[in-house]
């Protein structure tokens, strides 16, 4: 107990001029994981086959360059400051749900506040009708990215029951997505952001989701749920030893079904019983210390989360361990005046420009591992 209680103080305390701590004769390294929902990042310009005409210069939101760029320098400056409390190189993996496409990207990347990170890109354009997507930023000195996928989210009704999954398992043992659309599409939507690559030297897959809102219903989400944890335990079944971290704005809290019983995550460490077992450490962040990531008629929610399996649990950090996780907080980041006081400051509300950031406030976890 002592021994863990030096080595958090030390983790605190600890400017990190570089991405190690020292306890002892041990040394560690940090490497942070994040989450964050861009509210709406659309271009200026209509992408054939989507509605994105409110987010156009004569849309309803009158989307010209200057608030495009303004939203683009407000969502790059967030991003870099993800993880530097402890890691000045910010976060090695950064999950973002509401991208319109590959091109808001590059733009968000060349912005003065990310440009010296080197991160790289991994999307795929979806079927989301609105034309929003999920994406993975991901800086290559610590993660080596070696595949990535997009899985559809399937629709499962009476009248098709034969679509389960929008994944399958070749020959060869290998998960594969899906590349065409099944069963009812009347409401398609973003599907399930896969990425695999070495973390710290070790094999990790992570997801990023935007699981269907609130207006879609409760069983939607439950459906995704359930998707992801099928996906993950493929994932799992062909490469044994992988860990996996599934973040994304699920539209649902931790103790929703489709967090507790369709994906199963468990939120108490003596629960979690195997390597596969999910585990949620955002329970006792919003039901005890009344933190969340949005705002809703005066009730915080806690959408945005990042859960992993079991094996990134324990002591023993000559593996990949978890450490901590987080709610990125800062003033600026909330209204400071008016009806929404305390509220996160959006880009637009009331049919408002606001210049701010997004309804969403980022999350993080922290890894840790014994460097030899």
């Amino acid at each position: 107990m002592k021994k863990l209680l030096r080595l958090t103080l030390l983790l605190l305390l600890l400017p990190f001029a570089a991405a190690f701590a020292q306890d002892g004769a041990k040394r560690y390294a940090l490497y942070g994981v994040a989450f964050y929902n861009q509210e709406n990042l659309f271009d200026t310009v209509h992408d054939y086959g989507k509605n994105d005409y409110e987010y156009l210069p004569g849309g309803t939101m009158k989307w010209g360059t200057m608030k495009y760029e303004a939203k683009l320098k407000n969502m790059a400056s967030v991003l870099s400051e993800l993880c530097t409390d402890r890691l000045p190189a910010g976060a090695a993996v950064i999950g973002l749900s509401e991208v319109e496409n590959r091109r808001v990207l590059e733009d968000l990347l060349r912005q003065p506040a990310l440009a010296a990170r080197g991160y790289r890109i991994v999307h795929y354009e979806g079927p989301d009708r609105r034309g929003i997507d999920c994406a993975f930023l991901y800086n290559p000195k610590f993660f080596q990215l070696e595949s990535s996928m997009l899985v559809p989210y399937y629709y499962k009704t009476p009248s098709q029951p034969d679509v389960d999954l929008g994944f399958y398992t070749d020959a060869d043992g290998k998960v594969r997505a899906y590349t065409e659309m099944r069963g009812d599409t009347t409401y398609m939507t973003r599907g399930f952001l896969v990425m695999e690559g070495l973390l710290a030297g070790e094999k990790v897959f992570f997801i990023v989701n935007h699981w269907p809102s609130r207006a879609a219903g409760s069983e939607s989400r439950e459906r995704a749920g359930y998707q992801v944890r099928a996906l993950k335990d493929a994932l799992l079944r062909q490469d044994p030893g992988a860990k996996v971290i599934i973040m994304g704005d699920l539209n649902d809290d931790p103790n929703n079904k489709s967090l507790t019983d369709a994906l199963g995550c468990k939120h108490r460490l003596r629960d979690v019983r195997s390597a596969g077992d999910l585990y949620n450490p955002w329970w006792d962040t919003l039901y005890k210390a009344g933190q969340g990531t949005l705002l809703y008629d005066g009730k915080w929610n806690l959408f945005d989360q990042i859960v992993f399996t079991g094996n990134l649990l324990g002591d023993d950090r000559t593996t990949l361990k978890f450490y901590r996780n987080e709610v990125f907080v800062r003033d600026y980041l909330f209204q400071q005046e008016g009806r929404y006081k305390g509220s996160p400051r959006r880009t637009h509300a009331g049919g408002v420009w606001l210049n701010g950031y997004s309804d969403h406030l980022p999350t993080y976890i922290y890894l840790i591992k014994e460097v030899r």
